[in-house]
C-alpha cells in the first residue's frame, strides 16, 4: 500500500484548478497558493501573470513553464524540488491539471516518491458541460480529444458504440462538424447530444440536439472552446435486432478496422446473441 509522506518531510505538490472562462471564478485559495509557492509550474506563464494579476496575487516564487513539449524533460527538475522541501504549485491554463491537460506525469512521480499531492478544487469543463448538458449524469465517462486521423477515430468510436454511460469529449473547432458526423455515423443519427462552448464565458452557447442535426448545425464553422457530451446507448434487446441490424454493425466494425472474425464476436457480445447468429445474417447478406 503506498503512503505520502507528512509534509513536514519533504515538499508538497498542490493541483490547482483555474478558471475555464470567468475570472471571478478562481477558487479563493488560489491567491493564497500561488503566495505560498516556491515554484509555480504554470503551462503558460504570461497567462499565470495576468491571471495573477486579475486577482491580485503575488507570486513571490520561482515561475517555470511546464506544457506538453517540456512536460517530460522538466518533471524531474519538478521532482527534485519537492524532494528537497518546496512547495510546488501546478497550474494550467484553464480547469484542473492532468485532465487533458499537462500534470499526470508529475503526479505519478510525486506518488513514486512519496511525496505529498494535493488539490485547489476549481472549475472543470468536462463537470460544467456535464451539468449543463440535459442528458443523463448518474453515470458517465470522459473521453478527452478524438484522434485527429479519420480511420483512428471510426476505432475510437466503434468501441464506444455501446457504451452505456454518457460520455463527454474535448474537441477542437475546426474539427468539430467531421466529429460530429463521425459520432452520428458509429453511434447513429438520432443519438443525443449537447454541444457546449466557450463555458462561462461571454458568448456561452449550449446546443443541445441529435448528432445528426449538431453535425449540420456546426458544418459552417465553430468557433471558441468545445466540450461535447454525448448521451450513452439504449440497453440492446436482442428481439428488437434484426439480421440487417446485425450486418450493419459488423460492417461499421470492418470499416473501421477489424477483422470480420473480431467484429462478429464484438457484436454478439453487444447484443447478446450467440456469434453463429451474427455470422449467418452477415452469411446471408453476402449470399442475397
Amino acid at each position: 500500500m503506498e503512503h505520502e509522506q507528512d509534509s513536514s518531510q519533504g515538499g508538497v505538490l498542490v493541483l490547482a484548478g483555474t478558471p475555464i472562462g470567468d475570472v471571478t471564478d478562481a477558487p479563493a485559495r488560489l491567491a493564497v497558493e500561488l503566495g505560498a509557492a516556491q515554484v509555480v509550474a504554470a503551462e503558460d506563464t504570461r497567462r499565470l501573470r495576468r491571471l495573477a494579476g486579475a486577482l491580485g496575487a503575488e507570486v513571490p516564487g520561482r515561475v517555470v513553464s511546464y506544457f506538453e513539449g517540456n512536460e517530460a524533460a522538466r518533471t524531474p527538475e519538478l521532482v527534485q524540488a519537492l524532494r528537497d522541501g518546496a512547495r510546488v504549485l501546478l497550474v494550467t491554463d484553464a480547469g484542473m491539471p492532468s485532465v487533458s491537460d499537462p500534470g499526470y506525469r508529475l503526479v505519478e512521480a510525486a506518488v513514486a516518491e512519496g511525496i505529498r499531492v494535493t488539490a485547489v478544487p476549481g472549475p472543470s469543463a468536462v463537470l460544467t458541460a456535464l451539468a449543463l448538458s440535459g442528458l443523463p449524469v448518474d453515470r458517465f465517462c470522459f473521453e478527452g480529444f478524438l484522434p485527429r486521423k479519420a480511420g483512428e477515430r471510426a476505432r475510437r468510436l466503434a468501441d464506444l458504440a455501446a457504451e452505456p454511460r454518457t460520455m463527454v469529449f474535448f474537441e477542437a473547432p475546426h474539427r468539430l462538424a467531421e466529429s460530429l458526423a463521425a459520432m452520428a455515423e458509429a453511434f447513429g443519427a438520432g443519438r443525443r447530444a449537447a454541444v457546449c462552448r466557450e463555458l462561462t464565458k461571454t458568448y456561452e452557447e449550449v446546443r443541445r440536439d441529435t448528432l445528426a442535426d449538431l453535425a449540420k448545425w456546426a458544418e459552417p464553422g465553430v468557433r471558441g472552446e468545445i466540450t461535447v457530451v454525448v448521451t450513452g446507448a439504449p440497453p440492446a434487446d436482442p428481439s428488437q435486432i434484426g439480421p440487417a441490424e446485425l450486418v450493419a454493425r459488423v460492417a461499421g466494425r470492418e470499416a473501421a478496422g477489424q477483422t470480420r472474425k473480431e467484429a462478429i464476436a464484438e457484436v454478439a457480445a453487444e447484443v447478446g446473441v450467440q456469434k453463429r447468429v451474427v455470422f449467418d445474417a452477415v452469411v446471408a447478406a453476402k449470399k442475397g
